[in-house]
């Protein structure tokens, strides 16, 4: 077995987005700091309703797929296609854009905390037209692998632990991706298998957490090397992290906001068909 460690990380900057949600961006705030296939991790988190309230009113998507993951609070969500769904705790809402998709994403409360993630992943040049489509997953339809003073939330991929494994509701995506939402007591300790040839990485937000005895930096993407098993401890105060891996594409990437495409000819005929009402035709 081969122990994965952290090999390097980028750190999250303050940002906003939408019409003004305060966020920290910890993939994607230049095009090097991105990991294939993942293009941007954003997670926000405040108790302020001034920085999130006006929340993200209806924009354009084509060729990727958003994850996005409600810990506290909830949002709604609607799209061109009339879908519309109320996120809440502990809820995901996993979305392809494919060939377009328009839709708005907008906090359901006046007070209280909203924290969570939105993460973005390509998708090969070979979906990238394919239909739009999403699922919402409600918290109780994913599974969680329990150990002595650790549960695993497991949303994508496969895992196991402690001897029981379990399925997340999204998989045999060409991507492969693992996305994990992984609680640890203080002073707990876990060994996860990661598949190899994977590209991985941890966002640690509660606590301190350390991966092969090395500290994952809060408010960073901490990037970590090949290998097929991942040890995770916590510190006195516990530790919380999202884990994160996916099949690498391997193909260039060409982005103009909301758009991902191969080549720039490609983003200009986005662009354009969403100007002229055609991105979802």
């Amino acid at each position: 077995m081969t122990a994965r460690t952290v090999l390097t990380s980028y750190r999250a900057v303050d940002t906003s987005d939408g019409a003004g949600v305060k966020l920290k961006r910890a993939l994607g705030q230049h095009p090097g700091a991105r990991l294939d296939p993942f293009l941007m991790l954003d997670f926000f988190s405040s108790d302020d309703p001034d920085d999130y309230i006006e929340g993200f009113p209806a924009h354009p998507h084509r060729g990727f797929e958003t994850v996005t993951y409600i810990v506290d609070g909830h949002m709604l969500h609607e799209d061109h296609l009339g879908n519309r769904g109320d996120l809440k705790a502990g809820g995901v809402q996993w979305m392809t854009a494919g060939r377009g998709i328009i839709h708005s994403e907008m906090p359901q409360q006046t007070a209280g905390l909203l924290r969570g993630f939105q993460l973005w992943i390509n998708l090969p040049a070979k979906e990238k037209m394919k239909p739009a489509g999403y699922r919402d997953i409600p918290s109780e339809e994913m599974p969680v692998l329990s150990a002595p003073g650790a549960r695993v939330k497991l949303v994508a991929g496969s895992l196991s632990l402690d001897g029981s494994s379990a399925t997340g509701p999204i998989n045999g995506l060409s991507t492969e991706p693992l996305y994990a939402d992984v609680m640890l007591d203080a002073g707990a300790s876990i060994t996860l298998p990661v598949k190899a040839g994977l590209n991985a990485f941890l966002y640690a937000f509660e606590g301190s957490v350390q991966a092969a005895g090395t500290a994952v930096p809060m408010g960073s993407a901490a990037i970590l090397n090949d290998g097929d098993e991942l040890t995770l401890s916590a510190g006195p105060r516990g530790g919380r992290v999202l884990l994160v891996a996916g099949r690498a594409i391997g193909e260039p990437v060409a982005q103009y906001g909301p758009f991902v495409m191969n080549t720039r000819d490609e983003l200009e005929q986005a662009v354009n068909d969403y100007r002229t009402g055609r991105l979802t035709a």
